[in-house]
């Protein structure tokens, strides 16, 4: 059943998929001073570019995903018993997100744990452009070219650090007895030391700081674009500083503002290191509880539902704060 089923869906995705590119390059290509993609790559260097771009949509996102849909309408059987009269299509993998079948009592800790980790990551998107919307806005509009190279070189060279050993450098920073906190005291700011993996706060600035990246160049591919002149002419207006960029910057921005949140957050939500080294005991991130049925119960069928849980969640909340912020998810691309 799961292979007629995997063979249906998988060519009217395909279909779709190259239906949409070709009715996008229909419309462009009733503009006049619209060049074709051809025209524009040449054919040879087009073709290399559909097929490459083709193997992976098809063999690293859609059969991956597909697979995964798949395998969550199963129930969890041994190897032997797979494809056998006991093998059919259920929904019982995504009941137990709500309903605990030990128990058959409402699953709390699950539905914490995804909360947490929704709400955390809306967090971590927050704090991160925070941080980085002054810097992107430095780089590309306030700063002189050797400034901005050197800031961009401090950016770039941490993150030649894998992330699992930057997560580690973070803990013994953050630790009890960790250079922080010896400093605090240090100086008298503090008696005892703080816990700031056991209040997530770790957590907090493990997740920030891995994806900074992600949310300055979006920014800053945006904001570079922008006149210069009209921040001088809000200027000669008698507009305040937060003017300009509430009114002036910050809509020129969006798509760069949406891109850069929206991978940032997807990318929070999904992650396994920093929560798991940085996060405080109590602390149960959502793709800790998938990584265990997948590699500690060896429970795919419930991982995969799990996962697809939690990756319709995500997408379902960035398409709805694209629309609230009224960007267009082909705007983010810009």
């Amino acid at each position: 059943m799961s292979s007629r089923l995997f063979v249906f869906i998988l060519p009217v995705v395909v279909i779709a998929i190259f239906w949409a590119m070709a009715r996008r390059e229909s419309k462009l290509a009733h503009d006049p001073t619209h060049k074709s993609f051809f025209e524009r790559n040449g054919t040879s260097l087009g073709i290399v570019f559909i097929l490459l771009v083709a193997f992976w949509a098809l063999f690293l996102v859609t059969l991956p995903y597909l697979y995964m849909v798949v395998e969550s309408f199963h129930p969890k059987l041994p190897p032997a018993q797979r494809g056998g009269p006991t093998d059919v299509l259920t929904i019982a993998q995504y009941k137990s997100f709500f309903v605990n079948p030990i128990d058959n009592e409402v699953n709390g800790t699950h539905i914490y744990a995804f909360v947490f980790s929704i709400l955390a990551s809306v967090a971590v998107t927050a704090l991160n452009f925070a941080i980085c919307y002054p810097i992107a806005y430095y780089m590309a509009q306030a700063g002189t070219a050797q400034k901005v190279r050197l800031l961009m070189l401090g950016l770039i060279v941490p993150y030649w650090v894998n992330e699992i050993l930057r997560a580690f450098a973070l803990r013994l920073l953050l630790a009890s007895k960790g250079l922080i906190n010896q400093m605090l005291m240090g100086i008298g700011l503090t008696e005892t030391p703080i816990d700031f993996l056991g209040n997530n706060t770790g957590l907090y600035v493990g997740l920030s700081y891995a994806y900074l990246l992600v949310m300055v160049f979006p920014l800053y591919n945006a904001i570079e674009s922008l006149d210069k002149n009209q921040i001088e002419a809000a200027r000669d207006l008698g507009a305040p500083w937060w003017k300009i960029h509430r009114d002036v910057v910050m809509p020129y921005a969006k798509p760069g503002i949406a891109s850069g949140c929206t991978m940032v957050f997807m990318l929070s939500a999904g992650s396994l290191a920093a929560p798991q080294f940085l996060g405080g005991p109590s602390t149960l991130w959502f793709t800790s509880i998938v990584y265990d049925f997948f590699f500690q119960s060896f429970n795919w069928p419930r991982g995969a539902a799990y996962a697809f849980i939690l990756l319709a969640a995500c997408i379902a909340f960035v398409m709805l704060m694209l629309r609230l912020f009224k960007v267009s998810l082909g705007e983010t691309i810009r």
